[in-house]
């Protein structure tokens, strides 16, 4: 699926995160998930919340002005900031913006395969943040969520690893 045809179920795990304590307004568009408030923040790959690095996502707010209460806390939705393209945005009860990574794949998971199911899989390189991430917002938001995660190491193509954004692909003839 596109995340493009799912804002409005974004939306309304947005919505619900922040009915719940698990998420906090502080600009428009602005839209954070506080990690403070979820106790099992850092279960899915064993790290206390005191060992865990400040989210990168922080550049000052749609206003310019403070942004997050914890540096850990991350982007649930990002204001619409000058030069970004309008159509790249889409209006919410918190303001216009766009999503954060994290925040489409939950929605998009909780719309096709329910509140709860089996399996999760991804590279290793998805482990933290994305799918720690993923796992907060879902269960803070009421739902179970990945029963299980499988994570997988990458094909590699002449030390690096394999990806289209690289160009290193290799394709088997058939």
């Amino acid at each position: 699926p596109r995340a493009t045809g799912h804002v409005t179920e974004m939306v309304e795990l947005m919505e619900r995160l922040v009915e719940r304590g698990h998420a906090y307004v502080t600009g428009p568009g602005d839209v954070w998930f506080d990690v403070r408030s979820w106790a099992d923040y850092g279960s899915l790959t064993n790290q206390r919340p005191e060992e865990i690095t400040a989210s990168p996502d922080d550049d000052g707010g749609a206003d310019g002005g403070p942004v997050k209460r914890d540096p850990r806390d991350f982007a649930l939705w990002k204001g619409l900031k000058a030069g970004d393209p309008a159509d790249a945005s889409w209006p919410t009860p918190f303001g216009r913006g766009r999503p954060g990574w994290h925040l489409e794949c939950s929605a998009m998971a909780q719309r096709y395969l329910g509140d709860t199911f089996d399996i999760h899989g991804g590279g290793l390189d998805l482990r933290f943040p994305h799918h720690e991430n993923e796992q907060a917002q879902s269960r803070a938001a009421g739902y179970d969520f990945a029963r299980m995660w499988l994570h997988s190491a990458w094909v590699t193509q002449g030390g690096t690893k394999m990806s289209k954004s690289l160009g290193n692909s290799l394709l088997v003839a058939t």
